[in-house]
């Protein structure tokens, strides 16, 4: 049975993940800061936070890791977890943009050295970017920077790895999770108006960004190095006035 680590498995994408890989026949360890309704075959307790900057909470975790795994080898790590700090480029403290950086670009880099230890060969990496990394908006400062350089960071692990294991970036647009929908409790107008600036007039579901996850960790055996957008055509858009 292959095996899969899934970071941020509570959040609305990370739990669709943990249900898709399930059905896809795999044995499923999800990691977030608590076990808050994921039913994964494994948990593991992780601050990304702490993992970025203390090398002994990073050997922590791979030693709980190991134990999880019980031998078999690791197929496929997903580098889900993120926070989305925003914040205008006057505004933003110093603390808030490095933490940023922090959870979404090192802490995932961290996770991959680590996980090499246990990933069977030909394994993947899949990092969990982001549109903003392309386009993004205003207040975005940390955020987008941030995925930015995590797709950079999947170019330069898939040159760094060769065939030893596949590193790809599945960058999803705006995506229905519990979260998002909660933001607009007072205003759904407003989602609607969101899914409309997308061609296909509609944001994501997260269980269709899992299912791509699968898809890519499973069967993409040519790709590494690359970035995979499901956008719903946002990307192609020019948003010109009328």
């Amino acid at each position: 049975m292959k095996v899969v680590l899934v970071t941020g498995a509570g959040g609305g994408i990370g739990k669709a993940m943990v249900e898709a890989f399930h059905e896809g026949g795999y044995y499923v360890i999800g990691s977030d800061l608590a076990c808050n309704r994921v039913t994964c075959d494994a948990f593991l307790a992780c601050d990304l936070a702490e993992v970025a900057v203390d090398a002994s909470a990073g050997e922590q975790f791979a030693a709980a890791l190991e134990q999880a795994l019980d031998g078999r080898p690791l197929s496929a790590l997903v580098n889900n977890a993120a926070a989305q700090i925003l914040g205008r480029t006057p505004d933003i403290s110093l603390d808030s943009f490095r933490r940023s950086l922090d959870i979404n670009l090192v802490a995932p880099f961290r996770l991959s050295q680590l996980a090499l230890r246990f990933l069977e060969p030909g394994g993947c990496v899949l990092n969990i970017g982001s549109v903003h990394a392309t386009a993004t908006k205003p207040g975005f400062v940390s955020y987008a920077t941030s995925k930015a350089a995590i797709h950079g960071l999947t170019r330069a692990l898939a040159v760094d790895l060769g065939p030893q294991c596949r590193v790809i970036c599945l960058a999803p647009a705006a995506t229905a999770t519990e979260m998002l929908v909660a933001g607009f409790k007072d205003n759904p107008a407003g989602l609607t108006q969101l899914g409309a600036v997308h061609p296909l007039n509609r944001v994501a579901n997260p269980e269709e960004i899992a299912r791509m996850a699968v898809s890519l960790a499973s069967e993409a055996h040519f790709c590494t190095g690359t970035t995979i957008y499901a956008d719903g055509g946002i990307l192609s858009r020019l948003h010109d006035p009328e």
